[in-house]
Parts: C-alpha cells; sequence; structure tokens
C-alpha cells in the first residue's frame, strides 16, 4: 500500500509549516496533500503559495504525488472564489471536500480525489462521483471495515468500477463542521475577531468532559477526536480488504516516527498486537474506543 501525507488540519505559523513539508519530502510518502481545509482566515501561506509549495515538492521528487485540498464548508464569497481558483489552477490535482468543488472540477473536465468530508456509504453514491471525475476516494472517518468492504462487494457485483481507495489510517480524527469558532469562543472572542487564537493549540484545544475525561479537540470550527485514531495493528486486515492507500494525518511534533512505523510494516515488518490510540470506528464501535483495551474484539 502507498503511504500519504493528509494535508495540516491545524494552524501552524508559515515558517513551521515549510519546515514540516521540508521534513515530509525526505520520508518515504508517495502522496503529500497540501492546503487549508478547515478555516479562509488561516492564511499563513496563500493560495498561490500552496500551490508555488505542490510545485517545488514535485520538483524535488517528480514520482511522487502532490495534492492541493479545497475548504470541507463553504460560507462567504471570498471562500467561493478562492476554491474556484483552486478548481481552475490547471496543474495541480485536487481534493474535493464540498460538493461544489466537485461541481466545479467536474464542469472543468478534471479528475480529482473525493476528500473524508464528503458523505459517500454506498458504491452507488460512489459511482456517482466517479462519473464526475473522481480517481481516489476517501471514506468518511467513522466508517467501518465492514462497511467499506460491503461497498467494495457491492460495487463489484453491480458492476461499478472501484477508485482507489485511501484509509484514513493515522491522526486525530476530523469528526464535524460548524459554522461557529469553537476555540475562539473558549477564548472569550468573537469569531470575526478571533485574533488567530489557534496558533496557540499546534494540536488543537482539548475537551474534556465534568468528569475530566479527554473528550474532543477543538480546532476552529471543527470538531475532531481527543485521541489519535491508529490502525496500524490493523494492517493485515487492512490490507486483505484492498485498500490502496494509508493516510497519515500531520501532527505538531515527530511526525517521521509515525511515518517509519507504518513504512517498516508495510515493508514486511509483523504489525503489533495493539497500538496506542483509538480504533473503535474500524471495528464499528464507538470511534473513542480501542476496542482492545475494552475487551471488545
Amino acid at each position: 500500500m502507498k503511504l500519504t501525507m493528509g494535508p495540516i488540519l491545524f494552524y501552524w505559523d508559515r515558517q513551521k509549516i515549510m519546515d514540516f513539508y521540508a521534513d515530509m519530502a525526505e520520508q518515504p510518502l508517495d502522496v503529500i496533500y497540501l492546503g487549508e481545509t478547515v478555516c479562509s482566515k488561516r492564511r499563513a501561506l496563500s493560495l498561490d503559495d500552496w500551490l508555488g509549495l505542490a510545485r517545488e515538492l514535485r520538483q524535488m521528487n517528480p514520482e511522487r504525488e502532490v495534492v492541493v485540498s479545497g475548504l470541507a464548508l463553504i460560507e462567504a464569497a471570498s471562500e467561493l472564489s478562492s476554491l474556484r481558483r483552486l478548481c481552475d489552477n490547471g496543474e495541480i490535482t485536487v481534493e474535493a471536500n464540498d460538493m461544489g468543488a466537485i461541481q466545479r472540477l467536474s464542469q472543468n473536465g478534471v479528475s480529482f480525489v473525493g476528500g473524508p468530508a464528503l458523505n459517500i456509504y454506498n458504491a452507488y453514491a460512489m459511482q456517482e462521483l466517479c462519473e464526475a471525475g473522481m480517481r481516489r476516494w476517501v471514506p468518511p472517518v467513522e466508517c467501518s471495515g465492514e462497511l467499506i468492504g460491503h461497498l467494495i462487494e457491492q460495487a463489484r457485483e453491480a458492476g461499478i468500477t472501484l477508485p482507489e481507495i485511501e484509509l484514513f489510517a493515522w491522526g486525530k480524527l476530523p469528526l464535524a463542521y460548524s459554522a461557529r469558532c469553537f476555540t475562539a469562543r473558549a477564548e472569550n472572542r468573537p469569531k470575526d475577531d478571533c485574533g488567530f487564537i489557534c496558533q496557540d493549540y499546534p494540536d488543537g484545544l482539548p475537551l474534556h468532559s465534568q468528569e475530566n475525561q479527554p473528550l474532543f479537540t477543538i480546532n476552529g470550527i471543527q470538531t475532531m477526536s481527543a485521541d489519535a485514531c491508529n490502525l496500524l495493528a490493523e494492517y493485515p486486515r487492512i490490507e486483505a480488504l484492498g485498500i490502496d492507500l494509508l493516510r497519515l494525518s500531520p501532527r505538531a511534533e515527530d511526525m517521521q516516527s509515525v511515518v517509519q512505523a507504518f513504512d517498516q510494516v508495510r515493508r514486511g515488518q509483523p504489525a503489533p498486537l495493539a497500538v496506542d490510540g483509538c480504533n473503535g470506528y474500524w471495528h464499528g464501535k464507538p470511534g473513542m474506543l480501542r476496542v482492545e483495551e475494552a475487551g471488545l474484539c
């Protein structure tokens, strides 16, 4: 299976972003995703900067694919204008996280990646988007291995050609998006004058229950899992299912060790029996669980 590095979901400053991708360019990654998917106010890099960085990464390794991701929630005319520019770039593949992006890309007659923010849960919905140009699909993070297996079987029985399937295999799970900025609200700031407070939380703002248990991570308008999803121990089952790519989602520190762990397993090292992190969704259980620890499998 190929390894991919998903787009940065948090708000980092420009230098940190550039340093991160300089490090990732040296890692055994087959695909690197760039771009802003959460909040258009995060302008450490402009769209032109992202496209320029994509060109640089391709020049460094022509065999590596580079993709630029679009916003998952479009709320303003300025965001729609930026999305059109992204879809019309004519050079770099786009990951569509919004149906408006799909419409524009389809009109342009270019292929695209269907991101995890799209609601696709059966082979016929997938076929509709494939006919619009989707060549790779990232299932929603709450999809279980069983559901994905049923979708693959449904497609084969119906004679539907499957796109590449890319599984979200490591990182804090993006669960929901809202028009409200939760990070600004937590700091008693209005959304329109947030002061870019997200930069103070490079891995998101932890949210605990009244019993002081980790529950979610707040990331601007995005609600994420408290813990990182980790499907490394599931590698043999994922491989048997026919998944084509595994997505690793960036964190602020020591992302190299995550890449290396997955790379070693895909090259033949035995997968661990259990790992830190949550994996409940993969087993059809509540996503916050690590089912081995809970005794559910």
